[in-house]
């Protein structure tokens, strides 16, 4: 039998090498996608801790916390909570939560449109002070946020919890970013057709900015239902009470005997359900948004 040619056995150490070099990949991938999957559930843990303590006892919660297995497996906490002014509270925190997210998202949107794109004098220096607000820490506010919500007469009100939370710093800052990202060309036909200032933001510019709306949605609607420091300040009526103020009281002996940890975990369970949903519903857009406001940053 003849020898193979030098032209046949040419193609053998491409074909080997490529061999060789998927490999490592195939390694690299699997110790990637293991890391991932050790990191998530890392992460996911502390929520099923959370999910089975709230159908444990008290002693068991107490004896046994990151078992995860209930003994006796028992409702006892959810017929608790649902017996408290639980419903009150979840009431007073999505009207409070929907009414903040569509003010913030309105009024950011504008003052964000405004420093993008009106020139008046002192634009840069009222952009530098939103800057400096964005660097104080919510809670030296708080005494002064009371004082202003006594002093005109609006204390254990609905309007002294949602109306200081409907402009905030952060948000205009990523509505002027993403406005200075849309080209003026796109602003000059409509203001040619005679549309004025608003119409033109409103029909021309704010439906370009579905990104960082969404972003600006999914912060707001985050911020304001978690909120806690500003709802202790502007309210100690238990009627006013939202979802953060009311599961506070359940770590501070608010059930009565015992650390309620079974209460406590079922409450909190379902304060996150919201807040995970809408941030899974509208993840790509976030991305899209926070990317389009670092862009200019």
């Amino acid at each position: 039998m003849s020898a193979p040619s030098k032209d046949d056995r040419a193609p053998i150490r491409p074909v080997v090498a490529a061999v060789g070099e998927g490999r490592p990949s195939r390694v690299k991938k699997f110790w990637f996608y293991g890391m991932l999957i050790f990191f998530a559930l890392l992460y996911i843990y502390p929520f099923v801790i959370q999910l089975v303590t709230s159908f444990k006892t008290d002693p068991d919660a107490t004896g046994n916390a990151l078992s995860l297995t209930p003994d006796p497996f028992t409702t006892g906490a959810w017929e608790t909570l649902f017996s408290s002014n639980y419903p009150t509270w979840f009431t007073n925190s999505v009207i409070v939560t929907l009414c903040v997210t569509v003010g913030r998202v309105f009024f950011c949107s504008l003052a964000g449109y405004a420093l993008a794109r009106l020139k008046f004098t002192g634009r840069i220096a009222l952009f530098t002070g939103l800057l400096a607000v964005m660097a104080v820490p919510g809670i030296v506010l708080l005494i002064p946020k009371f004082l202003i919500l006594n002093y005109i007469g609006i204390y254990n009100t609905y309007p002294a919890l949602i109306v200081p939370l409907m402009i905030d710093a952060a948000g205009i800052f990523i509505m002027k970013q993403f406005f200075e990202t849309i080209p003026e060309s796109v602003e000059e036909a409509a203001r040619i057709d005679g549309a004025s200032t608003f119409r033109t933001f409103w029909s021309v510019v704010l439906p370009m900015a579905k990104p960082a709306l969404i972003t600006l949605t999914i912060l707001s609607f985050q911020g304001s239902w978690n909120e806690l420091g500003h709802f202790i300040v502007a309210t100690n009526d238990p009627a006013l009470y939202t979802l953060t103020r009311g599961v506070a009281g359940f770590t501070t002996g608010g059930l009565g005997s015992g650390n309620q940890y079974p209460v406590a975990m079922a409450a909190a369970l379902l304060m996150t359900i919201p807040t995970a949903l809408v941030f899974i519903v509208f993840q790509r857009y976030f991305t899209q948004g926070a990317n389009a406001g670092a862009e200019k940053g």
